[in-house]
Formats: structure tokens, sequence, C-alpha cells
């Protein structure tokens, strides 16, 4: 027993109720939606390369950050080895329940958006304003298609933002190592003239 089966149990309800199409649109959202953050972060670099520097040792340092994110996330959720909820409460989703062994606790959808949405923010305020709200929306319609009780994306998103927010201040850092890279041949790549 969880201290949310019961929110839980509300929710998956709530979208076996609710029209098909929204919760196609929801599902679409959970399976795909993380393709977003990966535009947001060419877009944060494609913007960074007008001022180099910190802002754009970030939004170099956003995918790294993000596959760093992941992995933390992956071995706290294989220490854990938390069952999903729809293995262990038994209610219909919206989307198939995945295969016992295949761990709820944290949700790494939640801390890979929670990650790229922080250091997005982090470099780039205008695509951050996009990419937390986005992460939001990943979280909840994990719980939505059933694949994770509420406090595995919770604690997901911590995880994700805790470790982004780590990380891309620590690649704040490596602003003059990039400017020092504007005078190379990666010269395209770090600077927009």
């Amino acid at each position: 027993m969880h201290f949310d089966d019961r929110w839980y149990s509300w929710v998956t309800e709530l979208a076996q109720d609710t029209p098909g199409p929204v919760d196609t649109a929801v599902r679409l959202w959970s399976d795909y939606g993380l393709g977003l953050f990966a535009v947001l972060m060419v877009l944060a670099w494609w913007r960074a390369r007008r001022t180099g520097g910190a802002r754009l040792a970030m939004a170099l340092a956003a995918p790294l950050v993000v596959v760093a994110a992941f992995a933390v996330n992956d071995l706290f959720k294989s220490a854990v080895q938390e069952q999903r909820p729809c293995q262990t409460l038994h209610v219909l989703t919206v989307e198939a329940c995945p295969p016992l062994g295949d761990w709820s606790f944290p949700s790494n959808h939640a801390a890979i958006a929670a990650a790229a949405a922080v250091a997005v923010l982090l470099g780039d305020r205008l695509l951050g304003a996009i990419a937390v709200p986005a992460a939001l929306l990943m979280a909840a319609s994990r719980v939505w298609i059933g694949a994770h009780y509420p406090h595995d994306v919770l604690v997901g998103l911590a995880v994700g933002a805790a470790v982004a927010l780590v990380l891309t201040l620590l690649a704040r850092r490596a602003g003059p190592l990039v400017d020092r890279l504007g005078q190379t041949r990666l010269r395209p790549l770090v600077a927009a003239r």
C-alpha cells in the first residue's frame, strides 16, 4: 500500500471516463513528448551562440546534464525496485501496463523532462517558460496513462531538477573555455558570426 494509491486510482478512473481523443493526446504526449525537450535544447544552443560564455556553456552541457540525470534516476530506480501501480492495483489503464521488472519509482520520464527543463531555464528564460510547464505535463501524463504512482513522478521531477541544477551551474564555469573555442575551427558551433 502506498499513501497515494487512492489518488492514482482516481486519476486512472478519470482517464477511463474521458473521451478517447483526450486519452490519445495524453498517451501520445507521454510516449513522444520528450522530443520537445530535445528541440528546446537545440534552440537554447542556437540562441546562446549569440551570447557566448557561460550561457553557451550551459546550453552545450544540457544534453549531458539530461543523460546524467537519467543515469542517477535509473540507479535509484534499480535500487528501489518498486512494481508499477498497474501491476499491484490491477486497474484499467490508458496504456498497456509495462511488464514485471520494469520498475516504477522514480519516473525516468519525469526525471528527464525536469532535467531538460531546468537546464534550458537556467540558460534561456524564454525557452524555460515553455520547458517547465511541459515537464509538469509530462509527469502528469505518466500518472494519467497508468504507468506511475503520483509519488513516482514527483520524486522523478525532484531528482531530475536537482541533478540539472548542480551540473548546469557547474557548466557555467566553462564559459571562458567556450569563448576560447570560438577562436578555433569549432567557431560555427559556438559563435553566431
